[in-house]
């Protein structure tokens, strides 16, 4: 079990990463490291996709259920609060990172032994070691202020 700091990604990098991934309604999408469910609402909402959000820390996954709630996506958003080691992904079109790279390394085997082949894995700043990604992309934030700057890293297994 590991614990990452919560930091929320912006909404255009979110909505860059589902883009990268090709995310299609109907797909079944992963965050792992929900937070307060950013990801797994904007996938359900603009990108039709069914979203599982596995977020370890109770108050975040509770906040992620309430927002969940309020915009009536109970149907295709689900929030599991435990550890993402303890929950199978092996139904994910998409899973979403947003971990530092050290957290990255240490779910990479389950990635590998999990994802079907073709799923898709985006990461948000950070790379997934011994991996090649498929697409590597700098996105800004902000181009009229040129920042802040983001990498942004697609994979295909």
């Amino acid at each position: 079990m590991f614990i990452s700091p919560f930091v929320a990604s912006p909404v255009p990098v979110i909505r860059r990463l589902l883009t990268l991934a090709e995310l299609k309604p109907g797909e079944i999408f992963y965050d792992l490291g929900a937070g307060d469910g950013g990801p797994i609402i904007i996938a359900a909402k603009e990108f039709g996709a069914r979203c599982v959000g596995i977020e370890l820390r109770t108050d975040l996954a509770k906040r992620a259920m309430m927002r969940v709630r309020e915009l009536g996506l109970e149907d295709r958003v689900k929030v599991i609060n435990d550890d993402i080691f303890n929950v199978p992904i092996n139904d994910a079109d998409v899973v979403y990172l947003y971990l530092t790279t050290s957290a990255n390394e240490k779910v990479r085997p389950k990635l590998e032994a999990e994802l079907k082949a073709g799923a898709r894995v985006v990461s948000h700043d950070y790379k997934i070691e011994g991996w090649t990604p498929v697409k590597v992309e700098k996105f800004c934030e902000n181009p009229r202020l040129g920042f802040p700057s983001h990498t942004l890293y697609l994979y295909r297994r």
